[in-house]
């Protein structure tokens, strides 16, 4: 039976999530930290400290743009504000790298660098004072989702406990009928989006015990993004049909319901 969850916001939860969105909380501490990558890159990233560690620690993966504070950085508070620590490593600056979202070939691959960044990152905070026992969470968009999925196949033994993949691109993984998740896994996407498409996300998901995947009705790309209305991206070398054109922009009812989903998840 295939794991495919349509969520619709009930107004049960949306008074105190809409508080939430409106209103995370700044009582986290922010600190820039250097990482270490395996190809001797000396990676830049943000970590957000919550007051009192009481949640699983987080690291956090930009999409194809590189780093976007106004989606990267108000999760993290979010997060935070739950007891998370989290962890955001820019791939792209110190490659001095642009944004890759019109490339036909990352320069820094979700395969091999990007993968390489968020297991170097997550031992990093792993290692870090207050870190709670039991692994490092993994959460990602886009390009950055992608590198999710790649890392969940084949994670080093006890590193990660448990992913979520904002809107990845599923389609390579989809046509080699060998990717499985080694770690549970939610894929989350809108049913409408036309540039990382989720019928192939749902196929994975179909045939993977340890995956999930939710879909959000009407939402494009970047749903989650406030403030963001939908506007339409051209040039890109990848979407549901082809080159060409595809939509991106925050959906309210999609971003306000996915946020205790997301808080949920990473409490089990």
């Amino acid at each position: 039976m295939t794991k495919i969850f349509w969520f619709f916001f009930s107004k049960k939860h949306r008074l105190p999530v809409l508080f939430l969105l409106l209103f995370p909380s700044l009582a986290c501490a922010q600190r820039h930290v250097t990482i270490a990558a395996p190809d001797g890159t000396e990676l830049t990233a943000k970590l957000f400290l919550p007051a009192a560690q009481t949640a699983p620690a987080i690291v956090a993966l930009h999409g194809c743009a590189g780093p976007w504070p106004k989606r990267d950085d108000h999760w993290a508070r979010l997060l935070a504000a739950q007891g998370h620590a989290v962890l955001l490593p820019d791939s792209f600056g110190a490659r001095h790298l642009p944004s890759q979202c019109k490339a036909q070939i990352h320069a820094a691959s979700a395969y091999t660098t990007r993968r390489d960044d968020a297991i170097a990152a997550a031992l990093w905070l792993q290692r870090q004072p207050g870190t709670p026992q039991g692994g490092i969470d993994l959460l990602g968009w886009s390009d950055g989702a992608t590198t999710v999925l790649a890392t969940a196949a084949n994670p080093p033994p006890g590193l990660f406990r448990r992913a979520i993949a904002f809107y990845p691109a599923c389609t390579r993984l989809a046509r080699t009928n060998t990717w499985h998740a080694a770690i549970p896994l939610l894929i989350l996407i809108g049913a409408s989006d036309d540039w990382t498409p989720p019928a192939p996300c749902a196929a994975l998901a179909a045939r993977d015990p340890a995956s999930q995947i939710k879909l959000f009705p009407g939402a494009y790309h970047d749903f989650d993004v406030p403030n963001d209305p939908v506007h339409l991206i051209t040039g890109l070398p990848y979407t549901k049909n082809g080159p060409g054109p595809a939509h991106a922009g925050e959906n309210p009812v999609a971003r306000a319901a996915v946020v205790p989903i997301v808080f949920g998840y990473f409490r089990q």
